[in-house]
């Protein structure tokens, strides 16, 4: 039953994975689940993480990314993702839900629910979408205070403490890395810089701040759309694509349900559906069967 009903990896085993990748020299890749089915298809096919949006966790619950989503509502979707995945899973714990008390609850929340690390941010509530205009941050202090509760409370070593900063669009890129610079004074592991432009803007930052540093290549934003392979050129540590799964599949439900509304019937879309076998394969259908035929496989005596 390893592996088949909950990963085999414990979660101190996926931390300290996550730790060691982001201190190996290869950069590690971490799309966005928007469900654990989606978790297990990025581990299949061979990423190093996986990552729960809190843009995601708004969308799926059919609400806007304003801050509107509760610390259990976030948590439940991360340990139900963290469940399955052998991967380290990293989250999005928007601005800790609260003053720095809640952050630190937060931490123990999450690690409770198997997640690997998560990352908070300097935003002013309510917050909005870090690709989109009239944003305000905190002042650094307060963001510091969030941090170092966040840190305080962690109680293994290995949980990751990402600090994001939205500032680079506000307050200029300098002021983003004074931020990131004092945000990785107060504990920080991982700095994630939120709607850099360019290369060049990445490149400026990693020249700058000494940690591990995470890129959002998120679609339709601020960032151009820069390979995995250059970022890692650069020295950037990880990178994320948050929503690209949401939007693949959206895309998809709407073109079909559409057709299917005009049509009256599915069988144009056949080609573009999952296959049955192929969703079983995923499940690992037939493992549950073996499983079952194990435990069942008795004999009644006929005098009983």
């Amino acid at each position: 039953m390893t592996g088949l009903l909950a990963a085999s990896t414990s979660a101190t085993d996926k931390r300290g994975a996550f730790r060691a990748g982001l201190a190996s020299d290869r950069i590690q890749r971490i799309p966005g689940a928007f469900n654990p089915l989606v978790a297990k298809l990025i581990q299949e096919i061979g990423f190093e993480g996986v990552y729960v949006s809190g843009a995601v966790v708004s969308a799926d619950l059919a609400l806007p990314d304003i801050g509107l989503t509760t610390l259990s509502e976030v948590t439940e979707r991360g340990r139900q993702i963290a469940r399955v995945t052998d991967l380290p899973v990293l989250i999005d714990a928007d601005t800790g839900f609260g003053e720095p008390m809640s952050a630190a609850r937060t931490v123990t929340f999450l690690e409770d629910a198997g997640i690997a690390g998560a990352h908070f941010e300097d935003q002013v509530n309510p917050k909005r979408c870090g690709h989109l205009d009239g944003k305000a941050v905190v002042p650094v202090e307060e963001m510091v205070r969030h941090l170092r509760a966040a840190v305080a409370a962690r109680r293994d070593p290995n949980f990751v403490i990402c600090a994001r900063t939205d500032a680079a669009g506000i307050e200029g890129i300098d002021a983003a890395i004074d931020r990131a610079k004092a945000y990785a004074d107060a504990g920080a592991d991982l700095i994630f810089t939120e709607a850099l432009h360019t290369p060049a803007d990445f490149e400026k930052f990693r020249a700058a701040v000494d940690i591990p540093l995470l890129a959002n290549m998120t679609e339709f934003g601020k960032s151009e759309l820069i390979p995995a392979s250059t970022l890692e050129e650069i020295g950037y540590n990880a990178v994320i694509y948050p929503v690209s799964t949401l939007r693949l599949a959206m895309f998809a439900a709407e073109a079909g349900l559409r057709e299917i509304f005009e049509q009256g019937t599915q069988s144009g879309l056949l080609d573009r559906m999952q296959h049955r076998s192929r969703l079983y394969e995923l499940l690992q259908y037939e493992r549950y069967n073996e499983f079952d035929s194990d435990i069942f496989n008795f004999a009644l005596r006929r005098d009983q």
